[in-house]
């Protein structure tokens, strides 16, 4: 940095006692201010083999490996996508399109990144020698937090990815907090992203990032961080504050290369036992693939060697985290990263990260080794789910018309097989033919939800309950409890204030910025408001701001902590109006059912005897007939052939349903439909059974 000059040398930024953007825009110099030095060598001096450390481990000096994570929308993707581009060739940037690491059709329709995924550039070093830059790219939302803690045991560097106007968010928070107190440690680089945003606050940013890093607990070492800015959108970075009359210049003529020389300059090799002290080979599994084009087996195990090497066609085994013998299999390929591309190496070697094909038995968190290897590699723990649910088969009348797998059988092995590779998601025995499936969040098990569907599953869904534990301390029960952020104009803050407080929440901070035109008039601001809530309240909010705030209301949360439970009033759902019938709905039947309330379907829907097939204009329910026609008669009238409007029925997405969906129901999800029904389906039997639970109730 140019007002650190001493620090330039190793390649390191300067931690300051005092505010550090405030510093950078009035021109202070290094020795203006109270600093403190880091004099580290420089890891990307070593070179030209593996060096020597005094803990008996040495520097894989061919590899780099690093994750790139943020908070949801910050551009991490995006910002891959330019890496490539400034890396690969003419032909292989060809074949890149928008967002190239979502391949998933779920991430390409929704634009977020699910899971984790792992690509590799071939990067040239400070002497020229090749090496093989391992880059991590993660998802940013919450829910899908999993998929980040589960790497951190890979990677060396952490690259912090934050929008030069939203600052840090939740899931920055996260995510930060378990790189720098995770075992492994991995170092920091500060990436400000969107600076040619005209709404960019650089300065507040920077020191909210060195705040966060303060707050967290980071070590001297760990707040030494370089800080690189960035426009992924248009592929240039840069090491120094960015005039906007240079942007065009810097994506011209300089690309990304300052900042893949902060990576190479701020990433440690991955320290190794050398093959002469461990010859064998182990790795632990990180992450489990599928790819058909590359290899026609059940799925692929990829992670970081740690020690030795391994050929292809060699022999290792499967260990479980408790140290039991899975199985053992032969290694029918070795694969690596070019870009988008799969390269097939001869061996696998200490330090790279790598993807192994040939075997069947496994999951995220074993180690596969040589076989005189008894004692598998510790990983890293991750947070437990916060909410579960109920999956079982579909039972409604109309099950079987859509779908391929319909047996409960089939349903919880393809939940096994999820919590196999997914560490985030449990799966427990359920009353019936059900099973308790654990998740962070709505978003999570909506997208897991969503994949068995499109899979050919038919479902049955129950609604949301949080997952508590108990203080071994007190005896007590505690619920998870959740840092809320909403976004929205200022005008609306009030409105979100009060539908947060109804559910549980505290106000704990919130922030109203005043925004100007570009005529000096003034424009309405936006409001950041903030809240600690219980989960419990959490369930629907989502939905229920975005339709009261007409659409401009963005909600993240992210896990804080477990607390007491707390006496929240549930929501009150108004009731809901039930099929008494079956068959198709019927325009002229449901003309009349608009006056009693919101109506879900449209005509000429397939109904049946228990469906919800609207929401009641009153607090209880309301049974009524959907597939009644107009009756025929040999009498004219005037208006007598009218045609009937309707107004829209409400079309809810799955996660909607998830936080609409009352206790006493179920969600009937199929390939062709998603609906919502009564959990007992026959009236008779329905009145009986809330006649029990009111006697209960009375009885307690």
């Amino acid at each position: 940095m140019g007002w650190v000059p001493a620090m330039r040398a190793v390649g390191y930024r300067t931690a300051a006692t005092v505010t550090r953007g405030a510093q950078r825009y009035a021109g202070l110099n290094s020795s203006s201010r109270p600093v403190t030095v880091s004099m580290a060598p420089s890891w990307g001096r070593w070179a030209g083999g593996a060096r020597a450390c005094s803990s008996g481990l040495v520097s894989a000096t061919k590899f780099r490996n690093i994750a790139v994570v943020a908070h949801v929308d910050h551009g991490k993707t995006t910002l891959v996508d330019s890496l490539f581009r400034s890396s690969l060739g003419a032909k292989e940037q060809e074949k890149l399109g928008e967002r190239a690491m979502d391949t998933g059709d779920l991430e390409m329709e929704r634009g977020i990144t699910i899971l984790s995924k792992v690509t590799a550039l071939q990067v040239e070093g400070e002497d020229g020698e090749r090496i093989t830059l391992n880059i991590v790219d993660t998802p940013g939302h919450a829910d899908f937090g999993g998929e980040v803690e589960r790497i951190l045991s890979m990677v060396d560097l952490v690259c912090l990815l934050v929008d030069a106007t939203e600052g840090p968010m939740p899931q920055t928070k996260f995510v930060l907090k378990k790189a720098l107190h995770c075992e492994s440690q991995p170092k920091a680089l500060v990436i400000i992203n969107k600076v040619d945003r005209p709404s960019a606050r650089l300065s507040e940013v920077e020191d909210d990032v060195f705040s966060l890093f303060e707050e967290l607990g980071a070590s001297d070492s760990q707040l030494d961080y370089e800080t690189i800015y960035a426009s992924g959108r248009d592929g240039w970075s840069t090491e120094e504050v960015p005039d906007e009359n240079e942007y065009a210049e810097l994506a011209e003529k300089v690309g990304m290369a300052p900042l893949i020389k902060a990576v190479l300059r701020s990433t440690p090799p991955p320290l190794v036992r050398s093959y002469e002290d461990e010859p064998r080979f182990s790795m632990l599994v990180t992450m489990i693939e599928s790819d058909r084009s590359v290899h026609m087996g059940d799925v692929m195990y990829t992670g970081k060697v740690l020690t030795g090497k391994a050929a292809v066609n060699s022999t290792v085994t499967v260990l479980g985290a408790d140290g039991v013998v899975r199985g053992q299999g032969r290694l029918i390929k070795i694969l690596s990263r070019n870009g988008l591309e799969r390269v097939e190496l001869q061996e696998a070697e200490a330090g790279n990260i790598v993807t192994l094909a040939g075997l069947t038995k496994g999951q995220v968190g074993d180690t596969i080794c040589d076989s005189s290897i008894t004692t598998p590699i510790p990983s890293i723990p991750v947070d437990p789910p916060t909410i579960s649910m109920l999956f079982g088969p579909n039972t409604s009348p109309l099950a079987g018309k859509s779908g391929s797998k319909l047996l409960g059988r089939q349903i919880i092995d393809r939940l096994e097989t999820e919590a196999r590779s997914n560490v985030a998601v449990t799966v427990n025995p359920g009353p019936g033919e059900f099973v308790e499936v654990g998740g962070r969040g709505e978003l999570q098990l909506g997208i897991l939800i969503e994949t068995l569907r499109r899979e050919g599953f038919e479902l049955s869904i129950g609604s949301p309950q949080v997952i508590t534990r108990m203080c071994e301390e007190t005896g007590k029960e505690l619920e998870p409890t959740e840092e809320v952020l909403v976004d929205v104009p200022g005008t609306m803050a009030g409105l979100v204030v009060e539908k947060v407080q109804t559910r549980g929440g505290t106000l704990t901070n919130m922030v109203v910025s005043d925004l100007v035109g570009p005529d000096g008039e003034d424009v309405e601001g936006r409001a950041r408001v903030e809240f600690l809530c219980p989960s419990r309240g959490l369930i629907g909010l989502r939905g229920e701001l975005m339709r009261e705030c007409r659409g401009e209301a963005v909600m993240n949360t992210v896990l804080h902590s477990y607390t007491p439970m707390a006496n929240i009033t549930k929501a009150v759902r108004k009731g809901a109006i039930i099929s008494m019938a079956d068959g198709i709905a019927k325009p002229h039947s449901l003309e009349a059912l608009e006056s009693r309330g919101i109506l879900f379907i449209e005509p000429q829907k397939p109904v049946y005897n228990g469906q919800v097939v609207g929401e009641s204009s009153v607090v209880y329910d309301v049974e009524v007939n959907p597939t009644k026609q107009k009756a025929l008669t040999n009498f004219r009238a005037a208006g007598k052939e009218d045609f009937v409007r309707l107004a829209a029925p409400r079309q809810m997405t799955l996660e909607e349903y998830i936080g609409y969906i009352a206790d006493d129901e179920l969600i009937e999800v199929t390939p062709d439909a998603i609906r919502l029904r009564k959990k007992v389906l026959d009236p008779s039997a329905r009145a009986r059974d809330q006649r029990g639970k009111a006697n209960k109730l009375k009885e307690r």
